[in-house]
């Protein structure tokens, strides 16, 4: 399936309108590979997850994309959704590179 262009963008998501869902895709996880798809419990949607190791090896379970569906969550949920994302990123980033 593919993806159609996105009806939202911020730094870092993207939200596509589907049939019956929006999905709401993290930009820093483009190209990770989808290993589990399960009901998220944060936001009680699916959600598509992939695997990060970090320095040492070890492998943290992170989302790529969920999908809400149109029936329980509207587009301005999902917006809420991932402009909180977008602020946890931001706040990364000025920790870890406060002169960017």
């Amino acid at each position: 399936m593919s993806t159609p262009e996105p009806i939202k963008k911020g730094q870092f998501y993207f939200i596509h309108d589907i049939s019956d869902h929006f999905i709401m895709e993290d930009k820093t996880k483009l190209g990770l590979e989808v290993r589990e798809r399960y009901l998220d419990p944060k936001y009680g949607a699916d959600c598509e997850s992939g695997i990060i190791y970090d320095g040492g090896g070890t492998g943290h379970k992170v989302g790529i994309r969920w999908y809400f569906p149109k029936s329980t969550f509207s587009l301005e949920n999902v917006v809420k959704f991932a402009e909180e994302m977008n602020e946890r990123y931001l706040a990364i980033r000025e920790m870890t590179c406060p002169d960017d």
